[in-house]
């Protein structure tokens, strides 16, 4: 076990191999410890550069008895750390590594602590990584301390940021993300350059703590010449503070803008509702929709159809044609309404053609507020048993009094003689046997009431299933979504066919075939396109850029829409790469029957992933740095690689690849 806790030399490799980490070692004149520093740290990885720069003491001849388990650049002369670094990355980018953990060679550093930078790359991909070394308790000279405190002072002033230790040489470097390199000067100060210009060019800077050993001061070996390196390394912080003003300010600005670096947090007037993350965010294109269409319903409800059925039912008689009249207005506005739900589409199934000409109780799910304009648009001759809510509402309470619609609240022995009447006269009767409506469109238990009515009526049944209403207007949401809201009517069941059964049976029968019904539409139905708004509303107003990486990825939806609606074959599936988990969630929103698990070691793009709200019960987001977290593909159906997702820097180029292996 090393000291950091990792335990598999194996497994430290493989991760180091998959993000293409190599360790750079820089060494002048150091043969008293190189040795010892080389075989520290091929006891943790396999892919090791050491850059000779022009050591005079024995370092060739110890570096040519490690052989081949090392890559070796030489050059005859002395040219500082500067140039050996330049080298070192340039060598390191032709052997095809992304990242270059640089480590001393004078022994200061414990190659015990490599896992630590391994793991600070993958949590926090394209980061410069810097060990910050704790010197409280250790002997080191004032000329030493007063260097490092020194060009924390300048690194401060050049970039406006705060950093502990900008004089330590254990980083990680992300060698694709470096810049001015050509530029970098020769000696001790190139470390502090680089990270200037990486600052400047946008690359984020992470600390992470490291251990530091010091041997005492009459064994180390220094190659610093206080007062000509102190002269100089001011000279070049005044050019720099120059450039900083010139170049380095609006570069930053520039980059911040690039990388939508800035309004990174949530607009939480649009993203919470009293302190807890809303399960879609308003939108602009919500709010509109929502009040255009409260607005257009309010208007023909209450400005136009209350009065004029006000005035029509009070003037003249009160007879049975009149009533049927109202009914056909009642049928009529609510089919005009239902075709003018913004940003919906409605459909109409009924394969079995049923005309509801004999009297039936209807029993259907319950989704949302729309249910009942839905339903009441597919015939006059239909009355609800509401709920006191509903009965009790001020935007339609007059309208549905006048219609006979009749409250559950009063009990069935209250209003069965004025269902027997409506029973007589032809009316069929409407009512959401499960009494409430569920805020996932989950179909709840069915109450056996509604099935005492229909044996006390003598009634037959005609099964309604409603789907995509709740989606379109959540139980715990006032704003209309986009969507499609689909009604089917089942064939009806003859009230001899429930004669002798209990009416737990009933219910319970009823509830299988309204469920069944209603996953089969959501089947159909529940595609990748079908979500895509949801997903959108998820994410929005949570940052620039991760709303700009939603987008980026549901443009490109279309490209994999087969692979996310084929995934009903699946029980359990693996995503790797699976950045702020848009894609994720649009799987696991269409396959809701598959255990989808979903990973990331990037530790910023698992917090937005997991942080999204009313995520779905099968998604499952898993944080994980090392190889052997991903080794478990055999107990998967199949894996799905997002290779160029849009956590990776590749989809600035548009890229997006999936690989499917079951």
């Amino acid at each position: 076990m090393s000291e950091n806790g990792h335990m598999d030399r194996e497994d430290l490799v493989r991760t180091m191999r998959r993000h293409h980490i190599c360790v750079l070692i820089p060494t002048y004149n150091n043969a008293a410890t190189l040795r010892g520093v080389v075989d520290g740290v091929l006891k943790y990885a396999d892919d090791v550069i050491v850059v000779n720069d022009g050591s005079t003491d024995a370092t060739a001849d110890i570096l040519a008895s490690f052989g081949d388990s090392i890559v070796t650049v030489s050059y005859g002369r002395n040219r500082g750390k500067g140039a050996a670094l330049k080298h070192g990355f340039r060598r390191a980018l032709e052997l095809g590594y992304e990242y270059a953990v640089t480590i001393d060679s004078d022994g200061q550093h414990f190659p015990g602590d490599l896992p630590l930078f391994v793991r600070a790359i993958a949590e926090n991909r394209g980061a410069l990584i810097v060990g910050e070394r704790d010197l409280s308790g250790v002997d080191i000279n004032g000329k030493s301390s007063f260097a490092n405190r020194f060009s924390n002072f300048w690194f401060n002033l050049q970039t406006g940021l705060r950093l502990r230790d900008t004089q330590t040489g254990y980083r990680a470097y992300p060698l694709k993300r470096l810049r001015g390199l050509s530029l970098l000067t020769s000696r001790y100060e190139a470390e502090l350059e680089l990270m200037v210009f990486a600052s400047w060019h946008g690359v984020r800077i992470v600390s992470i703590p490291i251990r530091v050993y010091y041997p005492p001061q009459s064994e180390r070996v220094s190659h610093f010449r206080p007062v000509f390196d102190f002269s100089r390394i001011s000279v070049l912080n005044t050019l720099l503070c120059v450039c900083a003003v010139v170049y380095g300010l609006p570069a930053r600005g520039w980059n911040a803008l690039r990388q939508k670096r800035i309004f990174t947090g949530d607009f939480r007037p649009f993203t919470h509702r009293n302190g807890e993350r809303r399960e879609a965010a308003v939108t602009l294109g919500r709010l509109v929709r929502s009040v255009y269409g409260i607005t257009y319903f309010t208007f023909w409800s209450m400005a136009v159809f209350t009065p004029f059925a006000c005035m029509y039912l009070r003037l003249g008689g009160d007879t049975e044609k009149k009533k049927l009249r109202f009914h056909r207005m009642l049928c009529w506005i609510s089919g005009h309404l239902v075709k003018r739900f913004p940003g919906a589409a409605t459909e109409f199934e009924n394969p079995g053609g049923e005309s509801l000409a004999e009297p039936a109780l209807i029993v259907c799910n319950h989704q949302s507020h729309l249910d009942i304009p839905v339903i009441m648009s597919r015939h006059p001759k239909l009355i609800f048993l509401t709920n006191a809510w509903a009965w009790n509402n001020p935007l339609y309470r007059d309208i549905i009094r006048n219609a006979e619609f009749l409250p559950v609240s009063e009990g069935l022995e209250a209003i069965m003689p004025r269902l027997r009447d409506l029973r007589e006269r032809g009316y069929s009767i409407v009512i959401f046997p499960e009494g409430t409506r569920s805020a996932d469109c989950s179909i709840l238990r069915f109450h056996q009431g509604a099935f005492m009515l229909a044996a006390e009526l003598g009634l037959d049944i005609v099964p309604m299933v409603l789907h995509g209403a709740g989606h379109y207007l959540p139980k715990k949401d006032l704003m209309f979504r986009r969507g499609v809201i689909t009604l089917s009517v089942l064939d009806r069941i003859p009230a001899s066919g429930l004669e002798g059964l209990p009416l737990r049976k009933q219910a319970s029968m009823l509830r299988s075939i309204i469920r069944d019904k209603y996953d089969s539409v959501a089947a159909r139905k529940e595609n990748m396109m079908y979500f895509r708004s949801l997903v959108s509303y998820k994410y929005a107003w949570r940052g620039w850029n991760v709303v700009s990486r939603c987008r980026r990825t549901l443009k490109d939806a279309e490209r994999y829409s087969s692979v996310v609606d084929a995934g009903a074959n699946y029980r359990k599936v693996r995503i790797l790469n699976s950045g702020i988990g848009v894609f994720p969630l649009l799987y696991a929103l269409v396959n809701r029957h598959t255990e989808v698990y979903a990973f990331e070691c990037d530790a910023a793009d698992h917090k937005t992933a997991v942080t999204t709200a009313a995520l779905p019960a099968n998604l499952h987001f898993v944080h994980v740095v090392w190889e052997s977290g991903l080794d478990a593909g055999a107990l998967y159906d199949a894996t799905i690689c997002l290779c160029g997702q849009d956590s990776c820097e590749d989809t600035e180029k548009g890229l997006f690849r999936l690989e499917i292996r079951s």
